[in-house]
């Protein structure tokens, strides 16, 4: 059984030059730590696109065997409505049909297959969606999706977001 004795706040402890140094290269690797894995992720992501005077975008893909997700990201306002469909794609044996919608404060919100979410989005700013393969019902092979993501302009989303 660990003994854990509080810490007077009028103690100063006193460490040596070479302790302050340790410390900080420690706290430096793992900045650096965390910074590579936020990069693998940052960099995967891939812009969804919507044309000119567009409401909905579609994408399409197939996860390799064993990859566990993929990234998309697009920019929306407070108080538009957002629908986000996952379907599956022809041609392959398993279905990448988890969507998770990560609001720009971090928050998330989503399901299992078919309509992920739907609802009026809570921020502005950028939202990323991760599209990933169900971990319990998978068996490591290729999975495909279809994602159709839908947001409504503000004026077209008054009397849903109300």
């Amino acid at each position: 059984m660990a003994i854990i004795h509080p810490v007077n706040a009028s103690h100063k402890h006193k460490l040596s030059r070479k302790s302050r140094s340790k410390i900080g290269g420690a706290k430096l690797c793992l900045l650096a730590l965390l910074g590579v894995s936020q990069l693998g992720v940052a960099a995967s992501i891939k812009p969804l696109h919507f044309e000119k005077g567009a409401v909905s975008s579609k994408v399409s893909g197939v996860l390799a065997a064993k990859q566990q997700d993929t990234w998309y990201q697009f920019k929306a306002q407070k108080g538009q409505f957002a629908l986000i469909n996952i379907t599956p794609l022809k041609g392959t044996a398993e279905t990448a049909n988890v969507g998770v919608l990560h609001m720009p404060s971090g928050q998330q919100d989503g399901s299992k297959g078919g309509i992920v979410y739907q609802n009026c989005l809570p921020e502005t700013g950028t939202y990323k969606l991760r599209i990933a393969r169900n971990l319990m019902a998978t068996q490591g092979g290729k999975a495909g999706y279809q994602a159709e993501v839908i947001i409504l302009p503000t004026y077209a989303s008054q009397d849903l977001c109300q």
